[in-house]
């Protein structure tokens, strides 16, 4: 009996080796290329110098305010809300293709690379500052030479802000911000686990329609719809949409983090303790070699 137990605990052992796949680790392979990956992008991303950072956020902006001119075709066309947002995603995916920076898409992959300590938390916080403010301002701009350009738009933009502005912090609205930072953190994701053309451009349109199409809240491109009604005279002050990110951006931030990002270090955590013992011993092996 004995015997046969520890057959079936070999065998057990190797069906989940099958399922986990060809490397040591206790998680799947797809996993491991995927944590790996985030690390090294992760980092990459952290010591951008200021030029750089200024330069990518800019283009973030100016990305969102390219699927914003497209949403204001399509809702002009067709008044559906739900092909406007799908619209939206093509600035998504230019965003991509240019290798642009939007705020909430760096709640997953720098801080993989922070965790496994191949950054630091100040790092951090720079390209999360630097980012959201150069996001804002590429909007800003981008937006009043689409206001400029397209006089017609004025009273589709308007209406869209206004329905966003209206209702302040509610258990709707709030909810509704939570999930657009969820929803951008876990598209992120998803591009990361392909580097197909056609699945970036198809994550990129999903994330048009749910997070505009469905009006969530999301602080750098819902501030591009905000921006561009105020340049069209909407009534709407600076100082209501400063009241309106200070629940909004703490809000995606907690939907980006919290429910997606802390499971997914959960779920990678024996990577992560590996990654970093890798790192410790990185230098003294440098200077062995000496």
């Amino acid at each position: 009996m004995t015997d046969q137990r520890m057959d079936r605990t070999k065998q057990a052992e190797v069906e989940e080796r099958r399922r986990l796949g060809h490397s040591d680790e206790p998680v799947e392979d797809a996993l491991v290329e995927e944590f790996h990956n985030t690390v090294t992008e992760g980092a990459n991303r952290l010591n951008r110098t200021w030029r750089a950072l200024v330069v990518t956020g800019l283009f973030g902006g100016i990305d969102v305010g390219i699927g914003l001119l497209a949403m204001l075709a399509v809702l002009d066309a067709t008044g559906s809300k739900l092909l406007g947002g799908l619209a939206f995603g093509i600035g998504l995916y230019a965003l991509r293709l240019a290798h642009s920076e939007l705020f909430t898409e760096d709640f997953l992959v720098p801080i993989n690379a922070v965790v496994a300590r191949h950054g630091t938390w100040w790092q951090l916080l720079r390209l999360w500052g630097t980012t959201l403010l150069t996001n804002l301002a590429g909007g800003w701009a981008f937006t009043w030479l689409v206001v400029a350009a397209f006089p017609r738009f004025e009273d589709v933009l308007t209406e869209s802000a206004t329905g966003y502005m209206r209702d302040g912090l509610t258990l709707e609205t709030g909810a509704l911000a939570l999930l657009a930072g969820f929803t951008i953190t876990l598209i992120t994701r998803m591009n990361q686990g392909s580097s197909e053309g056609i699945a970036t451009l198809a994550n990129s349109l999903i994330s048009g329609f749910l997070v505009v199409g469905l009006a969530m809240h999301h602080g750098a491109m819902t501030s591009a719809i905000i921006f561009g009604s105020m340049h069209a005279g909407a009534d709407i002050t600076y100082l209501d949409w400063l009241v309106w990110c200070s629940w909004v951006i703490p809000l995606n931030m907690l939907g980006g983090l919290v429910i997606l990002t802390a499971p997914r270090l959960v779920r990678t955590w024996e990577l992560v303790r590996a990654e970093r013992d890798a790192k410790a011993a990185s230098p003294a092996e440098e200077d062995a070699r000496r």
